[in-house]
């Protein structure tokens, strides 16, 4: 989160939170982040990014690695850009 804010001014001031469950399902299923635009807060839901990981590849690493992608795809939808558009070299 702090190389996001670093990168993307418009996190400068959003909270980023834990939750363990999202409280309904969306049209996707079962959500993995809930962004709050009025209250500049993005609550990341350790349940589902951490449990619904596919079949195999139920370990640390790729537990890590879907953290990581919830953070930067609910940071990007935050600020309306590309998950990718947060690298080093980009725009």
């Amino acid at each position: 989160m702090d190389f996001l804010r670093g990168t993307w001014p418009e996190l400068q001031d959003v909270r980023f939170e834990i939750g363990g469950l999202p409280t309904r399902p969306d049209a996707d299923g079962i959500p993995r982040w809930e962004i709050d635009r009025e209250q500049r807060r993005i609550v990341l839901f350790r349940i589902p990014i951490e449990r619904l990981l596919p079949p195999g590849h139920d370990d640390d690493l790729h537990r890590r690695v879907a953290i990581e992608s919830a953070v930067f795809r609910a940071a990007a939808e935050f600020v309306g850009k590309d998950p990718w558009e947060f690298g080093p070299d980009a725009p």
